[in-house]
């Protein structure tokens, strides 16, 4: 079984923190006991089992769910490994250069095929093999794929393009192969997360106002107690059970705190969060004097999130936008590069030929390099250079083949067309996963968003008619008739309560969606959960405020 790599502080600070909220939650369920009436004693101490309950299934699978996942993102770096020890096989045919290139790289795989080289030393080996055989349970067309890589060092010229082609295709068609099969798998059990966590709780709501005219009564206490507690107990619980299923993700490049483009901007989401939050405050309140917690907390954490996460989604952006050029930019200047051409002056041809972001950052690399009389490396990735602040991998692959092409002249022009098909194929892989996934996911994320919040607003705005209803009627009867019905449910609490429902939706549903989609990562999922908070309590919001002047 593989090492899933990447587990150690972190998981301990979860469990100790898990640990912590089970010795903390029993004596403050204690203290609400007390508090409250005895009519609402049972639920806090369901409420209160739960919690510990959850926090104790926490300390214990939390930190295995999260090395899951980073093993998942992790593998998501298979095919531009195998591209990698292909990319220099074409340029240099020995598998012990192709495995230096291909270690020589950021990521757990990257680390391991490190580690397994360096054991290998001495031995005759490259490690190749013992590597395929550590992460073959976890991707097995992997193995398939190295062995073709081996074989291709000691082949001619002609048989060992076809290697190369086939140890790319091996690992292509796993890769499409395993998400593929996982989007027809989640399928199943993501119709029913939606059917029994989302939409029956949704139109259980919407009868809620009913429910007290026909007489059967259902206190806040309970409505609280199963909206606010069960149901987004489950849905956590359901949804890391569906990341840890996930087989592989193809998340964007990891963005830390010390890229330059990330302190000086972040430091504004607070306080446009706080003064989201107390616009929402005002907002909410003019509406109705209840709503103002949900539209303040709902507004400040969803503006917080989005403005903290938009530097780091900023980069993402001009990563993949200048990604997207890069197989026309690789194609051009290898086919400039066969004929002779110098790869500087290719550089120069290609982005002349090219549009864009691609255009632009290989047009600003061709000024650098003249200006300065710097290589080709330089050029791009030196201070200032167009690809300095660019965490891409297979930006930073490309450019060292573009040096090698320098190096070696007309013979690697075949190397970077081959290289630029191999990209284009590898985006398009990622692009089917993520497709096959969305279209399973993207009703729970328009459910957060759009349709749950709407449901909930028309019920507590029904909720607020019927109990005026009921209590008019009440009064024109008198103590002597015969109108059975039960207590109207208070709107102020039921408006929270639902409220607080929705809210946990537009956390939930998001971070689901894009972690099947595109992997657990924080910007993207802190983006996708904030944009879902503010439209969840904007929509909540109007849909209670038209109900109310409708009806």
């Amino acid at each position: 079984m593989t090492a899933v790599p990447g587990s150690g502080p972190r998981d301990e600070r979860v469990r100790r923190a898990s640990r912590a909220a089970a010795l903390v939650t029993p004596p403050l369920g204690g203290v609400v006991l007390l508090l409250v009436p005895v009519s609402a004693r049972i639920h806090v101490v369901v409420a209160t089992a739960a919690l510990v309950g959850t926090a104790l299934a926490a300390r214990r699978w939390l930190p295995d769910l999260l090395a899951t996942a980073r093993l998942t993102r992790a593998l998501g770096a298979v095919p531009g490994l195998v591209g990698r020890l292909v990319l220099r096989l074409r340029l240099d045919p020995t598998v012990e250069s192709a495995v230096a290139f291909a270690a020589d790289g950021d990521g757990p795989l990257a680390r391991s095929l490190a580690r397994e080289a360096h054991r290998a030393r001495g031995t005759g080996r490259a490690g190749l093999d013992a590597f395929a055989d550590r992460w073959a349970d976890r991707f097995p067309s992997l193995r398939r794929a190295c062995s073709l890589v081996a074989a291709a060092a000691s082949a001619g010229p002609a048989s060992r393009e076809r290697s190369l082609d086939r140890a790319v295709a091996a690992v292509r068609e796993g890769t499409r192969e395993r998400a593929t099969s996982f989007a027809a798998d989640l399928r199943g059990p993501a119709t029913a997360l939606y059917a029994f966590g989302v939409l029956l709780p949704l139109a259980l709501v919407g009868v809620l106002p009913a429910a007290g005219v026909a007489g059967l009564g259902v206190s806040l206490a309970t409505i609280v107690l199963v909206y606010d507690v069960l149901l987004p107990l489950g849905l956590l619980g359901a949804a890391a059970w569906l990341l840890a299923r996930r087989p592989v993700a193809f998340p964007p490049p990891r963005v830390d705190r010390a890229h330059p483009a990330v302190p000086d901007d972040s430091r504004r989401a607070m306080p446009v969060g706080v003064a989201v939050g107390a616009l929402g405050a005002a907002l909410g309140s003019l509406v109705a004097p209840w709503l103002a917690p949900v539209t303040a907390l709902g507004g400040g954490v969803g503006a917080t999130l989005v403005v903290a996460a938009r530097p780091v989604v900023s980069v993402h952006e001009r990563v993949r936008a200048v990604e997207r050029g890069l197989p026309d930019a690789l194609a051009i200047v290898g086919r400039r590069v066969a004929e002779g051409v110098a790869v500087e002056r290719a550089v120069a041809d290609a982005s002349e030929r090219l549009d864009g972001a691609t255009g632009e950052a290989f047009a600003l690399a061709a000024r650098r390099q003249r200006r300065l009389a710097v290589g080709i490396e330089r050029a791009f990735e030196g201070e200032h250079g167009p690809l300095a602040d660019l965490p891409s991998e297979r930006l930073a692959d490309a450019v060292s083949l573009l040096a090698v092409a320098g190096r070696q002249g007309a013979p690697a022009g075949s190397a970077l067309v081959a290289t630029a098909d191999h990209v284009e194929d590898l985006r398009e892989v990622e692009r089917e996963a993520r497709r096959s996934v969305r279209r399973v996911t993207r009703t729970l994320s328009d459910t957060a968003a759009v349709f749950g919040p709407l449901v909930g607003g028309v019920t507590v705005g029904l909720a607020g008619r019927l109990s005026t209803g009921v209590r008019a009627t009440s009064s024109a009867v008198g103590p002597a008739g015969t109108l059975a019905t039960a207590d109207p449910l208070p709107v102020a609490g039921l408006g929270l309560a639902v409220g607080a429902y929705v809210c946990w939706l537009a956390v939930v549903l998001p971070t689901l969606a894009t972690g099947l989609a595109r992997g657990v990562d924080p910007a993207l999922v802190a983006t996708r959960v904030g944009q879902s908070l503010l439209a969840a309590v904007a929509l909540y919001t109007a849909a209670f405020a038209a109900t109310t002047m409708l009806t």
